[in-house]
């Protein structure tokens, strides 16, 4: 097994290979590369990562996360709500902790084209718009953008 120059390592009390089981559930182009009691070597949509039961002295939090750039709201759904599934915890502005503890962004593409825009104004209704929401809304992002009046 030839690892990259980095691969993500994630550190688990004892959940490693149902992790990596569940993350391989859940994104289309994953596998298993190998698993044993201590520690899985997986892969999803072509970026490796390791994990390994090294005990409760350590937890994920926050300060990394997992970015999924989505191509459109379906997807945006299916990565949020496969993610929060079994125990996971929504957050805000795209943002999500799985059943583990681990962060992730769920974030569509447009998301960034909106912000990027040169028109300050438009851009900060989008921020603004992304700020109130959990799970991002491309339609609601796409009409702070346009000018139109939110809506819940």
């Amino acid at each position: 097994m030839e690892l990259k120059k980095i691969t993500p390592f994630l550190w688990f009390n004892n959940q490693a290979e149902e992790a990596a089981k569940f993350y391989c559930s859940i994104f289309k182009n994953s596998s298993i590369i190998n698993a044993n009691p201590m520690s899985a070597t997986f892969e999803l949509e072509g970026q490796r990562f390791i994990a390994a039961n090294f005990g409760p002295q350590f937890k994920f939090n926050e300060s990394v996360s997992l970015f999924v750039n989505c191509d459109g709201q379906e997807e945006v759904d299916y990565y949020w709500n496969a993610l929060i599934a079994d125990g996971g915890q929504e957050s805000r502005c795209g943002w999500l902790k799985d059943k583990f503890g681990l962060s992730w962004q769920i974030i569509p593409a447009v998301f960034n084209k909106l912000i990027s825009d040169p028109d300050h104004e438009k851009s900060q209704r989008v921020m603004n718009a992304m700020l109130q929401m959990n799970k991002m809304d491309i339609g609601k992002l796409q009409d702070a953008f346009d000018g139109n009046k939110l809506s819940d």
